[in-house]
């Protein structure tokens, strides 16, 4: 029994060293996290996408140089070639221009709103112009939250700021009457001001897939599809489920990965 098990630990091991030997690890390779939420806390240097990076990073046996960026500076680098690749992005025709994807998790989109702005449905706030909506510089979201984004970015209606923070603050304030959000960001709503003075609405669109952002001037096809392998094998072998869970309910984790 001893010998059976030192043989299937060795093939293994060679299993591993054949996967890592079909990357191209012949430079380092760079990678930006932002600061959002679950997804990554610079604070506590925690979360899902640090915890995929270093996944990504065994699994390949390749150098990779993690960094921390706005999400604005983010999809400037990818779009130049600086920077090859990022987590947790979402596509749109403009972006798929200059970068690839590799899907990992996908939700929906909900709506955070003052109390005091006296709205019960996402049309209402759409239609009180006194209103304003806080956005992160540079995200895009659903569709029909895309649609409203845009529509009340034309009416001077947005305040944007660089991260989730201080969205919060500037919501808590009363700067602005709410702001997009994510299940990621629902463990902030747990804060008693947060929960006491807001409503969710949700967005009637469905899940948004979310991946790894690959650049394409920097990578070429198939180092692309190197590392997309890699995000498949970790979701087909439940590893990206189990990172999920570690941040979420066991059914809300699932329901993320399995898309």
């Amino acid at each position: 029994m001893g010998r059976l098990i030192l043989v299937f630990c060795l093939a293994l091991g060679l299993l591993g060293s054949a996967n890592a030997a079909k990357m191209d690890c012949s430079r380092t390779y760079t990678l930006a996290l932002h600061d959002h939420g679950l997804l990554y806390s610079a604070e506590k240097d925690t979360g899902i996408d640090k915890d995929v990076a270093d996944e990504l990073i065994r699994r390949s046996g390749c150098k990779v140089v993690v960094s921390l960026m706005p999400r604005a500076r983010i999809w400037q680098l990818i779009e130049s070639g600086a920077l090859d690749m990022s987590l947790s992005g979402i596509t749109n025709a403009d972006r798929d221009k200059f970068a690839s994807f590799a899907w990992y998790f996908s939700n929906k989109y909900y709506l955070l709103v003052r109390n005091d702005a006296g709205v019960k449905n996402i049309a209402g706030f759409e239609s009180d112009d006194k209103l304003q909506l806080g956005v992160i510089r540079s995200f895009r979201y659903s569709e029909s939250a895309n649609r409203m984004v845009d529509k009340l970015q034309a009416a001077n209606r947005i305040s944007h700021a660089g991260g989730l923070g201080p969205l919060y603050q500037t919501l808590l304030q009363g700067q602005i009457h709410a702001m997009i959000i994510e299940p990621f960001d629902f463990p902030a709503l747990e804060e008693k001001k947060i929960r006491e003075m807001s409503t969710i609405l949700e967005f009637s669109d469905p899940a948004v897939p979310h991946g790894v952002i690959m650049s394409k001037k920097a990578l070429s096809s198939n180092q692309q599809d190197q590392w997309r392998t890699l995000i498949n094998a970790m979701r087909s072998d439940g590893t990206m489920r189990r990172i999920f869970e570690k941040y979420f309910k066991p059914d809300l984790a699932a329901s993320l990965v399995n898309f």
